[in-house]
C-alpha cells in the first residue's frame, strides 16, 4: 500500500514538473501574444510571438538563419576545441605541480579578469577581421573556463588516493591519469558546460563587431536597418542552440560520472 502511494505521488510530481516545464513558458508566450494584439507592447519595438514565427519560417525558407548558424558554429567549434584543450593542459599543470601554478597565478590573475569584447579590438589589430580573431576570441572565452574547473577538480582530489599512488610508487604521469583525472572529471565537465556557454557568447561579441555572417553578423544588421522581429530570431536562436548543446552535455555527464 505504501509502495502504491509512493509511487502515485512520484507520478504526480512528474506531472506537475511537465507541467511547470511547458507551462510557464507557453503560458509567457501566450500572455505575450494577447498583450501584443491589444496593442500594450508596441510591434515596431517588440512584435508579437506569431510576427516572429513568420520570420522564422521566412528565414528558414531561404535559408539565410541557417547559413548564418552553419557559420557561427563551425566558428564555436573551433574555438572551443582550441580553448578548452589548452584550458585542460595548462590547468593540470597548474593544479598538479605546485610550483608552475605560483609561476602561473600573477598572470592569470590579471589576465582573466579582462572581458572578451575587451580583447576583440586589440585582436582585429593583431590578425585582421579574418576567421583568426573570431577563433581567437572564443578559444579565450572558453579557456578559463577548464582552466579553473580544472585546478578545481585536481585540488580536491582525495589526498588519500595520491598517498596510494605514493606509497605504490607509480610514476607522476600514471597517478594523473589513474587518479587525478577521474576524480576531476565532474569539475572538468562542468567547465566543458561553462566553457561552451562561454564560446556562444564570445562568438556573437566578436561577430557583433567584426563580421560579414553570423548569428551576432545577423543581429548587427537586423539593428542598423531598424529589425527587431529578425533580432529576436537571432536571440531566440542563440538560446535554443545553447540550451540543447547544455542538455546534450548534462545527459553524457550524468552517464559517464555514474
Amino acid at each position: 500500500m505504501l509502495n502504491l502511494e509512493e509511487k502515485e505521488k512520484n507520478i504526480l510530481d512528474r506531472g506537475i514538473d511537465i507541467l511547470l516545464f511547458i507551462g510557464v513558458p507557453l503560458g509567457l508566450i501566450a500572455l505575450w501574444e494577447i498583450l501584443s494584439n491589444k496593442g500594450v507592447i508596441n510591434p515596431s519595438i517588440l512584435p508579437a510571438p506569431s510576427e516572429i514565427l513568420k520570420i522564422v519560417n521566412e528565414m528558414l525558407s531561404s535559408g539565410e538563419l541557417v547559413q548564418h548558424l552553419q557559420v557561427s558554429i563551425l566558428r564555436v567549434v573551433k574555438g572551443f576545441v582550441i580553448g578548452s584543450t589548452l584550458g585542460i593542459v595548462v590547468g593540470t599543470l597548474m593544479g598538479f605541480f605546485p610550483k608552475f601554478n605560483r609561476s602561473m597565478m600573477v598572470i592569470v590573475g590579471v589576465l582573466r579578469p579582462i572581458p572578451i569584447i575587451g580583447w576583440i579590438p586589440l585582436l582585429i589589430l593583431w590578425m585582421g577581421i579574418d576567421e583568426g580573431s573570431k577563433v581567437t576570441v572564443i578559444a579565450i572565452g572558453s579557456f578559463w573556463e577548464l582552466l579553473l574547473n580544472t585546478i578545481h577538480g585536481i585540488n580536491t582530489v582525495d589526498k588519500k588516493y595520491l598517498e596510494v599512488a605514493t606509497i605504490l610508487e607509480k610514476s607522476k604521469i600514471t597517478t594523473l591519469i589513474k587518479v587525478v583525472f577521474p576524480s576531476a572529471l565532474p569539475s572538468i565537465l562542468t567547465g566543458i558546460r561553462l566553457g561552451v556557454a562561454g564560446a556562444w557568447k564570445s562568438v556573437v561579441a566578436a561577430e557583433l563587431i567584426a563580421a560579414t555572417s553570423g548569428i551576432g553578423y545577423l543581429i548587427s544588421y537586423a539593428r542598423e536597418i531598424s529589425q527587431p522581429g529578425v533580432m529576436l530570431v537571432g536571440l531566440l536562436t542563440i538560446g535554443l542552440i545553447g540550451l540543447l548543446i547544455d542538455f546534450v552535455i548534462l545527459r553524457v555527464q550524468s552517464k559517464i560520472i555514474r
